[in-house]
C-alpha cells in the first residue's frame, strides 16, 4: 500500500515513465498475423474435411480434423479448379498451403493451395459417394443406353496418340473390318484429361457428317492400364455426364479386366481392354462372307427342293385329270347351254308379272285422286278465307289481280303460243331454233304459226332486201300469176 497521499491545494509530483506501452487489439492481432506466415509459410497437413461451404463468391470454407483437432481452411476462388480433388464432407485430404490468422474473429485458418487425396481407400470412398448420386439420377439406368451399329462406317477413337493402345486398336480394326478410323488425341492422365476427353466427345458428336470430316458411328475412349491414381481422372463427374449426354454410342475402355472406372457405368458399353473395345466395335469381315455364302447356298438348297416338290404334286394331280382337257369343261358348258335356252322366256315372264304389279298399283292413282285432294285443299281455303278480315281480304284481291296481270303478261311472251304476225322456226328435232347462228343452208326447218305450222328450208341468202323504187305512175301493177300463194 502505497504512503503517497495528494492533500487539497498541494500539486501532485510528475507520474514516473512506463517501459512496456500498451497495444491496440489490430496492432496484436496483425502482429500474430504476421508471426504465424513467417513462421508457417508453407506446411502440408493430413485430414478429414467437414463443414464444406461453397460460397457465392466462388471461394470455399471448409474444416480441417483429425480425432482431437480441428483447423479451419479457405480456398480461393481461383484455387478451386486447380485442386486434384474437390472437397467433400468425410474426405481425407492432403493439403498445401499457408497458416494465417483472422484478425476479425482472432483465430487462425490456412489457405489452401492444393488438395489431394490421402489415399486409395479415400479415394473409392470419394468414388462410391459420387457413384450412389448418379445412379440416383438414372444415369446408370440400361434402358438409356443406346445399342451399337452393327456394321460402323467409321469409328472414332479418343485415346493418347502416342501409345501401345492406339496402335493396338488400330491393328485389330483393320483385321477385322476395314473401316475409317478418325483418332482424336487426348492426354489420358492428370487434371487436364478430364477437360480434353470431354472436348474430344463433345466435338465428335458435334460433325453432321456435311464437312470433310465424317460423323463417327460409334466412339471408343481408351487408356491402358494403371493405379488408381493413374485412372482417377476417368471418376470426373463432369467426364461422366458428358458421357452419359453423348448422342453417339460410346464404349469405354479404360485400363484393364479388373480396373472399374466412373465412365464405363454412363457409357453404352464397357470393354475389358482397348484391344477388346475393338473387337466389339467391328464384326469380322471374313465371317460376314462366309455366313453370306452358307446363307446363298441354302436359299439355292430351298428353292431347289421347293420346286422339286412343286413339280412332284404337280406330276400327281395330272395323273387325276381327263385325257381331255374339254372332258372338264363339257359338262359345265352344257349346263349354262340349257340355262341360256330358258333365259329369255324367264325375262318375258318376270316382265308380266312386273307389269300386272304397276297396272294394279297404278289404277289407285288416277286423276280422280289428285281432284279430290284438290278439292279437299279448296274447301280448306275457301273456309280460311270466310275468316279472314276485310283489310286481308283487299290485301288478297289486290295481290290475285296482280298475279292474273302477270299470267297474261307471261301468257304473251310465251314462245309455245306466237301471236299474230310471229312465228317460231323449231328445228327436225322439234327444238326452237333462237338464232341465226344456229341455222345452216339446206337445213330443213318449221314454222310454227297461231293457227298452224308450216315446212321450211333455209337457201342460206341474206335476209336483207333491197331499197324498194318509188313507184312508177305510168306502170301498172302486175297481176300474179294464177294460183300462186303466199310464202308460208
Amino acid at each position: 500500500m502505497s504512503d503517497d497521499y495528494i492533500f487539497e491545494g498541494e500539486t501532485p509530483a510528475e507520474a514516473p515513465r512506463d517501459n512496456n506501452p500498451p497495444l491496440s487489439i489490430s496492432d496484436l492481432s496483425f502482429a500474430l498475423k504476421r508471426t504465424l506466415e513467417d513462421r508457417f509459410g508453407h506446411v502440408r497437413l493430413r485430414g478429414e474435411i467437414s463443414k464444406v461451404n461453397r460460397h457465392a463468391s466462388g471461394h470455399v470454407y471448409l474444416t480441417l480434423k483429425d480425432d482431437k483437432s480441428a483447423l479451419d481452411g479457405v480456398v480461393w476462388k481461383g484455387a478451386v479448379r486447380g485442386l486434384g480433388v474437390q472437397p467433400e464432407t468425410g474426405l481425407e485430404v492432403i493439403v498445401t498451403g499457408k497458416i494465417t490468422s483472422y484478425p476479425a474473429r482472432s483465430s487462425y485458418q490456412i489457405v489452401i493451395e492444393s488438395m489431394e487425396a490421402a489415399g486409395a481407400g479415400a479415394l473409392l470412398a470419394q468414388l462410391e459417394r459420387l457413384k450412389t448420386r448418379l445412379r440416383e439420377e438414372g444415369l446408370f439406368d440400361p434402358a438409356r443406353k443406346q445399342p451399337l451399329p452393327a456394321f460402323p462406317a467409321t469409328i472414332g477413337v479418343i485415346t493418347s496418340p502416342t501409345g501401345a493402345v492406339i496402335r493396338d486398336i488400330l491393328h485389330r480394326i483393320a483385321d477385322r473390318w476395314p473401316c475409317r478410323v478418325l483418332v482424336w488425341p487426348v492426354v489420358v492422365q492428370g487434371d487436364a484429361a478430364p477437360g480434353q476427353v470431354s472436348a474430344a466427345i463433345r466435338g465428335f458428336d458435334a460433325l453432321d457428317g456435311s464437312g470433310p470430316v465424317p460423323r463417327p458411328d460409334l466412339l471408343i475412349v481408351a487408356r491402358g492400364g494403371g493405379s488408381v491414381e493413374d485412372l482417377w481422372c476417368f471418376n470426373d463427374e463432369g467426364l461422366a455426364r458428358t458421357v452419359a449426354a453423348a448422342r453417339i454410342p460410346i464404349i469405354s475402355a479404360v485400363g484393364h479386366e479388373t480396373d472399374t472406372t466412373l465412365i464405363d457405368f454412363v457409357s453404352d458399353r464397357r470393354a475389358p481392354t482397348p484391344t477388346g473395345a475393338a473387337e466389339i466395335a467391328t464384326p469380322v469381315l471374313a465371317e460376314l462372307r462366309f455366313a453370306v455364302a452358307d446363307l446363298d447356298q441354302r436359299l439355292n438348297r430351298a428353292a431347289t427342293r421347293g420346286l422339286q416338290d412343286r413339280r412332284t404334286r404337280l406330276m400327281a394331280v395330272a395323273r387325276g385329270l381327263p385325257a381331255r382337257p374339254d372332258d372338264l369343261t363339257a359338262l359345265a358348258q352344257q349346263r349354262l347351254d340349257h340355262a341360256a335356252s330358258r333365259l329369255g322366256a324367264a325375262l318375258h315372264r318376270n316382265a308380266a308379272v312386273h307389269e300386272r304389279r304397276l297396272a294394279a298399283l297404278g289404277g289407285r292413282f288416277g286423276r280422280g285422286l289428285l281432284d279430290r285432294a284438290v278439292e279437299r285443299r279448296a274447301d280448306r281455303l275457301a273456309a280460311t278465307a270466310t275468316r279472314l278480315s276485310p283489310p286481308m281480304r283487299r290485301r288478297l284481291d289486290r295481290a290475285e289481280d296482280r298475279l292474273t296481270g302477270l299470267a297474261r303478261a307471261l301468257n304473251s311472251l310465251n314462245p309455245l303460243t306466237p301471236k299474230p304476225g310471229f312465228a317460231r322456226i323449231d328445228d327436225a328435232e322439234g327444238r326452237m331454233i333462237a338464232s341465226a347462228a344456229a341455222l345452216s343452208p339446206g337445213q330443213a326447218v318449221r314454222l310454227v304459226f297461231p293457227d298452224g305450222a308450216r315446212g321450211a328450208r333455209i337457201d342460206g341468202a341474206d335476209a336483207a332486201a333491197p331499197a324498194a323504187s318509188p313507184p312508177s305512175r305510168t306502170a301498172k301493177p302486175r297481176a300474179a300469176p294464177p294460183g300462186q300463194g303466199d310464202l308460208f
